[in-house]
């Protein structure tokens, strides 16, 4: 079961917190369509 088949998702992850190339590898276990994905840094 995928929670997020089919379901297309924008990721912004933190520096210094999750990067957003890893909350990636999660979205795409579960399913999800990567329609943009980046790190930013929010000082």
């Amino acid at each position: 079961m995928a929670i997020l088949k089919d379901k297309k998702v924008i990721i912004i992850g933190d520096r210094d917190g999750i990067p957003g190339p890893a909350i990636a590898e999660c979205v795409k276990t579960a399913g999800g369509d990567i329609v943009f994905a980046s790190t930013e840094c929010f000082v």
